[in-house]
């Protein structure tokens, strides 16, 4: 969920939120690292995270049978040390944490800085113009001193412009979309036989990612991949040329790595997918989505269950009652609208229409739990005209959503969208997004302000540098600062009273 922005601007008032939904977020950090057998079950070295937040590193030091010589590419003194940036959504996070547990399963070594790495990798997204426009410029850097260094592009990007990369950046050594990750092992043992140009472009595969090894970025919440790729094809959206058709994984597979990563000391696991919610269990117990939910929350020493992002056409009924009935299942749901008009929905290619996407917010309104929701909303699709954009402003005044992530259309490759005319100006598009975030403004700090007095349970991931003051996520996923006089509280539960509130913010007490 982290830093937002996908080339758009994120809204203010939705720092109380930490969403797993498309982000932007260079992290090329090899800080907080430890290395966990995957649900194949291979037994690995994790130096798990110490909780006093002090940074762990990992020189790729594995069990073994698992670790391989490292690759030197030569003999050179970095040998064998790699550099992985990531850019995009939580399930971009979670696969370069699985990318670098098999880089490290191979003995390679993760470093801090690309100047200190011989291997350099940058995991892309692009959702947005100014995704891509990013990595290119970075891969820029490397024009005149990129000589001595194995250069990788991973994830979408590679995928949406394939051998192209060869012609825009020819140092680079290695173009992999993320279907293709599979194969990564037979990729590398090419790079290290010498090969200058290794692809993996598959698109049309029903395999999903899963590796013997992954290292956890995050020292007690786990994501999950239970779903890749996407069968809605919506007209302005890559990912189903980049990520491929919807492949779920089965169930069992899932339900064992959450039993091991629970026995490693992780307490709170996030189900992730593109539309997490379209998961349909490919074994014999052709398990529901809401069903899987409850068997997760039932894992002995797991305490929080969260998933992102659902879509709207398969959102049922039964999610609802599923979080009802089981409160380890958090009351946060992330349903992207993307525009209040039917009409622009339909040329959107939405699959829903306006009253449609209203009557599931009627039935997580009705549920016995309070249940957060936020949105996506896409501003300045072709043919939007100023009624149109009224219908999704208004959209906002209904739903009364507890956070916005607010987008101007950008045009990208392969997508049906670029057939489409009548395009909005850039002048309209952000006007248009500075009344979506003035609206949004006004709706969350109400809500925020009705929260005032209420006691929350909060999970402490953050100690500030003014004393006595900490920070941590609600189960509704917000973000609250509060004073406590304790030594330390990182990684703990604790009560919160709420004491105050902004815009994008809860202040709060620890209540001891």
């Amino acid at each position: 969920m982290g830093e937002w922005s996908y080339g758009r601007l994120r809204i203010q008032m939705n720092k109380a939120f930490d969403i797993g939904v498309e982000s932007l977020r260079g992290n090329g950090r090899a800080e907080n690292v430890g290395l966990v057998p995957s649900s194949s079950g291979h037994a690995v070295h994790s130096d798990k995270f110490n909780l006093s937040g002090k940074t762990n590193f990992i020189d790729g030091v594995v069990s073994a049978g698992v670790a391989a010589a490292a690759r030197s590419f030569g003999d050179t003194a970095n040998g064998g040390t790699f550099f992985l940036e990531t850019f995009g959504c939580q399930m971009n996070d979670h696969d370069s944490e699985k990318v670098a547990g098999l880089l490290l399963s191979r003995g390679y070594r993760q470093v801090e800085t690309p100047e200190a790495a011989r291997m350099i990798l940058y995991n892309t997204c692009s959702i947005r113009e100014k995704a891509a426009q990013k990595v290119f410029s970075r891969l820029g850097e490397y024009r005149e001193r990129g000589a001595d260094k194995i250069i990788g592009v991973l994830g979408c990007v590679a995928q949406q412009e394939g051998q192209d990369i060869f012609k825009r950046a020819p140092w680079v050594s290695l173009v992999c979309g993320s279907a293709s990750y599979r194969k990564l092992p037979e990729m590398l043992a090419e790079l290290e036989a010498g090969n200058k140009r290794v692809t993996g472009l598959d698109n049309d595969t029903d395999e999903t990612f899963e590796t013997e090894i992954t290292r956890r970025d995050n020292p007690w919440r786990a994501y999950l991949t239970i779903i890749e790729g996407c069968d809605k094809a919506c007209a302005y959206c890559v990912v189903p040329h980049t990520r491929g058709p919807e492949r779920s994984r089965g169930s069992e597979s899932i339900l064992r790595e959450v039993r091991q990563l629970a026995e490693l000391g992780y307490s709170e696991v996030q189900l992730l997918g593109q539309t997490v919610n379209s998961y349909v269990d490919p074994t014999a117990r052709r398990m529901r989505f809401s069903d899987l939910l409850l068997e997760v929350a039932q894992v002995a020493g797991i305490r929080r269950v969260r998933f992102t992002t659902s879509h709207p056409r398969d959102f049922g009924a039964d999610i609802v009652e599923a979080i009802d009935r089981e409160p380890k299942l958090c009351d946060h749901i992330h349903l992207p609208v993307q525009s209040g008009s039917t009409k622009v929905l339909r040329a959107m290619a939405r699959t829903y229409t306006r009253e449609e996407y209203l009557e599931k917010i009627a039935l997580i309104r009705g549920a016995k739990r309070a249940i957060s929701i936020t949105t996506d909303i896409i501003v300045g699709f072709p043919g939007e005209t100023d009624e149109d954009f009224a219908e999704t402003l208004s959209m906002l005044d209904e739903a009364q959503y507890d956070g916005v992530f607010g987008f101007k259309y950008s045009p990208r490759p392969n997508t049906p969208s670029l057939a489409l005319n009548d395009p909005i100006s850039e002048e309209i598009k952000g006007q248009r997004l500075a009344m979506i975030q003035e609206k949004q403004r006004v709706i969350q700090t109400a809500r925020n302000l009705a929260m005032l007095g209420q006691e929350l349970d909060v999970f402490v991931s953050n100690k500030s540098r003014r004393e006595n003051q900490w920070s941590g996520h609600t189960t509704s996923n917000r973000v609250i600062s509060f004073s406590s006089q304790e030594r330390e509280l990182l990684g703990s539960y604790v009560r919160v009273k709420v004491t105050d509130s902004g815009t994008g913010s809860l202040m709060g007490t620890h209540l001891g």
